[in-house]
């Protein structure tokens, strides 16, 4: 016994030893490794920087340059102009499209077909030219309400749901967001695929144009093909606007396509803008397809529409189906009657 105890003081005694030791110079190694008077930034050069507007960088040891970025000054003008401008325009064009369509039905009420229904159906849109609308339309309309609750989910709807709710809501949002642009763009490049030799400007359009489009007045019934001028001015608002969407989306999906970081910036601001200005067209795009014209709506649901409706608002295109089929009095195949 007076053996081993003897031995177990022995060890004792060595690892103590060894921790006063490790204890010793373990400070003295961190010091000559590092000199936080010679390696850190005092406090009167960080902020002498900040009042020059300079960028404050740090040091990583990943392979991103954009993650260097501690502070830059500059960031704030460009939040201001996010949470700002792109808000102001978004509430802008979401208000003032339901109050102008409203106002709009106040005074003209639903337009109807003058002529009454006739029976008769007449093909216009294909099962393509239709899938390609509601591809395009339904991702629109989830990239839209996704959006919005991007730009002014923490002011108008985090009050109300309270904090759970929307971070759930906002984080399955954006995933939903990211995900559907894929099949908007290839919505987008189909509808331009099968109906850009049909919205090419003409002359028709102008006369269109001076009559208001049969909107304005009852009775009024302007001469189009199967597009009239209005229908065009969305066509190429969509085409154009989803190109820049698209594009623009793209590179902050993926910011290493962007290039700097002031240009990543620019066109989360582009998108923001012509997002907005794309949904004010789209929401009056909605009320004529829908409340706002009798007998429209048929033309993207089932594909066909009462031939009467269409001799009021595409009175050339339907003679040029006549030319075709023969007369659409319901005996050929550019119309029949309905069941």
């Amino acid at each position: 016994m007076k053996n081993l105890a003897q031995r177990l003081a022995s060890i004792l005694g060595v690892v103590a030893m060894l921790s006063v030791a490790g204890l010793t110079l373990a400070p003295t190694a961190q010091a000559q490794q590092i000199n936080p008077t010679e390696q850190s930034v005092t406090e009167d050069a960080l902020f002498e920087a900040l009042q020059g507007g300079e960028k404050i960088t740090g040091r990583v040891s990943i392979p991103d340059e954009l993650s260097t970025g501690l502070i830059k000054p500059g960031n704030a003008s460009w939040a201001d102009t996010h949470t700002g401008t792109v808000r102001f325009l978004t509430i802008l064009a979401v208000v003032g499209a339901v109050v102008v369509l409203g106002a709009f039905y106040l005074i003209r009420g639903r337009i109807k077909v003058d002529g009454g229904l006739s029976g008769i159906r007449i093909l216009r849109f294909t099962s393509i030219e239709r899938f390609a609308h509601w591809l395009m339309a339904g991702s629109f309309i989830v990239l839209a309400l996704t959006g919005l609750n991007l730009v002014l989910g923490r002011t108008m709807i985090l009050p109300w749901l309270g904090e759970g709710a929307f971070s759930t809501i906002s984080t399955w949002g954006k995933i939903a967001h990211n995900y559907v642009g894929w099949p908007f763009m290839l919505g987008l490049i189909l509808s331009f695929l099968v109906w850009v030799s049909h919205n090419m400007p003409n002359k028709v359009d102008a006369e269109w144009i001076a009559q208001g489009g049969g909107l304005l007045k009852k009775g009024v019934h302007p001469p189009a093909k199967k597009f009239n001028a209005g229908q065009k001015v969305i066509f190429w608002s969509v085409t154009l606007g989803g190109a820049a969407l698209s594009f623009t989306g793209v590179m902050m999906l993926f910011p290493a396509l962007a290039g700097t970081q002031a240009d990543w910036q620019l066109y989360q601001l582009i998108h923001g803008i012509v997002a907005a200005g794309l949904s004010f067209i789209i929401i009056a795009h909605i009320y004529i397809g829908s409340v706002g014209m009798e007998g429209a709506f048929d033309a993207m649901g089932s594909g066909e529409v009462d031939l009467n409706w269409a001799k009021e608002h595409h009175s050339l295109w339907v003679d040029e189906v006549e030319g075709k089929t023969g007369k659409a009095d319901g005996s050929g195949k550019a119309a029949h009657p309905a069941e």
